[in-house]
């Protein structure tokens, strides 16, 4: 199975990221994280994403906050899917992040997830392996179908509770 590349702009995106490595591990992909950033170290970002094929990965998740140039720097020297995770910051509230994550030139596709949406990224890396990988095309069947029952129980739960009003 091809392994999920983690990079995050800093070890302060780590908490965020911490939810896409739990994914991970609940469905059995193997993944390698790092600290790189566009802007302190472009050159161990740009050598990590350009071996990123050859080294087995299947998809880079790239974290960062503020300008938020590491998904957008890994895009640009791989072919390799790359999804950004816009990190809440204390000044805009991750609006900044979000835009310089998701406003990429054309021909440089980057997917972008919600600010803080380290699950979903993972989710999406899961869903990019499952292409080629039955076995994780299972079980997000399964845990969508799980998901479903859930809120179909709450929906009879609250449907009892309006009948007793």
């Amino acid at each position: 199975m091809k392994k999920i590349g983690i990079v995050m702009g800093s070890a302060s995106d780590l908490p965020t990221v911490r939810k896409a490595f739990d994914v991970l591990k609940e469905y059995g992909v193997p993944f390698e994280a790092h600290i790189f950033s566009a802007h302190r170290t472009p050159e161990e970002a740009r050598d990590f994403a350009l071996g990123a094929r050859a080294a087995g990965f299947g998809a880079i998740i790239a974290a960062a906050g503020m300008a938020a140039h590491l998904a957008g720097a890994i895009a640009a020297n791989t072919t390799l899917p790359v999804i950004g995770i816009p990190c809440k910051s204390t000044n805009l509230d991750g609006m900044d992040a979000l835009l310089a994550t998701v406003q990429m030139p054309s021909g440089i596709p980057v997917a972008t997830v919600a600010i803080d949406g380290a699950k979903n990224a993972a989710l999406l890396a899961i869903q990019i392996l499952s292409l080629t990988e039955e076995e994780l095309a299972k079980k997000l069947d399964e845990a969508r179908r799980i998901a479903a029952a859930e809120i179909l129980k709450k929906d009879k739960e609250l449907a009892d509770e309006l009948a007793k009003l």
